[in-house]
């Protein structure tokens, strides 16, 4: 069974989101695309609602999202007790945010970086692993429910 994954983006990030698809479908993964489906102009949310929704109830192993800057899709997401999604900007980070954080969703600023780019961001955060340990506790305090205890 081929390993599942969400991907969404806005418009600024409807291009490199297309390449990924194919990418990943290439590289062994079971591609749930949330859209949007064109470069015509919309709103971010609409397209990380519905991929954290996924992700959160199982369905998907993580996801992968792209706005111009990668900021609009990070904090929408994050805005979902479940999901723990690291803005990258270079193969590092998105190592620390899988090792450090067990981030589940990746978010590429599209405007800022190439589809190489993206790629290589790509295979590093599927090749880190959590690291566990002390940073156990830190991620059991992100919900915030946590807060206070």
């Amino acid at each position: 069974m081929k390993k599942q994954i969400g991907i969404a983006s806005d418009h600024a990030g409807y291009e490199m989101k297309e390449f990924l698809v194919g990418w990943l479908g290439a590289n062994g993964w079971d591609v749930h695309d949330f859209g949007t489906g064109s470069e015509q102009s919309v709103d971010y949310p609409d397209y990380a609602h519905p991929l954290a929704e996924a992700v959160e109830r199982g369905e998907l192993e993580c996801g992968v999202a792209l706005c111009g800057s990668g900021e609009g899709m990070t904090m929408t997401l994050n805005k979902h007790q479940g999901i723990r999604a690291g803005l990258c900007w270079t193969p590092q980070i998105a190592e620390l945010i899988r090792r450090h954080n067990n981030a589940n969703v990746i978010v590429l600023p599209a405007r800022f970086i190439s589809n190489d780019e993206a790629v290589k961001m790509l295979e590093t955060y599927f090749a880190a692993e959590f690291e566990g340990g002390r940073h156990e506790a830190r991620i059991a305090k992100m919900p915030a429910a946590a807060c206070g205890e």
